[in-house]
């Protein structure tokens, strides 16, 4: 297992992933920077909190963006169990699915830049807080699946995002050295997860505004605009977009 508090120690782990700094792989984030899901996501949370009768606002829905089920749970409704959280996560994201199915739809530019990246043969993982079986449900509708190497979802690391763990252990599994990474985020939560994983960031502003992503080495209103040659410009600087 990774140590996750010494970068240091996973190098001497695995020697081959030390390297100059330079773009070797992209680690998406996949609601809302692949996906448009937002919508589907708080309907889902107005299904499962009112049965137990909790209120779950459009602002607790932002406030919490881009962090993991339960992370949601436990600061919505106290006293819970592991077991009930679990329940009620399982119960949410079926809605999701439900919902987003027939209609989920790729945001724009995601797409193609995914494709661009694989042509040049960057290595690319989806590192998400979401099931499994949502990642494997938008990859297939989406049919993008066979462009990325490696998967990394919620419950595959102990803490959710901003803790950058579920970002080291992508980066892990591609062999890869944090600092060469590039993670494409729309959250604030996202964004400090790649800070702290010591890898660069790029945001997009399909659901916060660029104030709130500013610690991005890179914003942008939309992955329309990106090239390969501006992400492999992180790495010789870091200013702001």
């Amino acid at each position: 297992m990774l140590p996750w508090s010494d970068l240091t120690a996973a190098r001497k782990e695995n020697p081959s992933t030390m390297s100059g700094s330079k773009l070797a792989a992209v680690i998406w984030d996949m609601d809302g920077v692949i996906a448009d899901t937002a919508s589907y996501h708080f309907q889902a949370w107005q299904t499962v909190f009112p049965r137990r009768g909790a209120t779950f606002t459009i602002a607790d829905f932002r406030h919490h963006f881009g962090q993991r089920d339960d992370t949601i749970i436990r600061d919505t409704i106290s006293g819970l169990t592991d077991e009930e959280v679990y329940a009620i996560a399982d119960e949410k994201e079926a809605a999701f699915r439900r919902e987003a199915a027939p209609k989920v739809k790729a945001l724009p530019g995601a797409v193609a830049l995914i494709k661009l990246l694989y042509k040049r043969r960057v290595k690319m993982a989806i590192a998400s807080s979401a099931p499994i079986e949502n990642i494997e449900l938008i990859t297939a509708r989406l049919e993008i699946g066979s462009y990325f190497q490696v998967i990394v979802w919620g419950r595959e690391v102990a803490e959710g995002k901003p803790s950058p763990r579920v970002f080291l252990l992508a980066a892990q599994k591609l062999l890869v050295a944090p600092e060469d990474c590039v993670v494409i985020e729309d959250a604030v939560a996202g964004v400090a997860a790649a800070r702290r994983a010591e890898m660069k960031c790029l945001a997009v502003t399909n659901n916060h505004s660029w104030e709130s992503l500013s610690q991005a080495d890179l914003i942008v209103d939309s992955l329309e605009t990106v090239s390969v040659a501006d992400l492999s410009a992180l790495f010789v600087t870091s200013g702001k977009g």
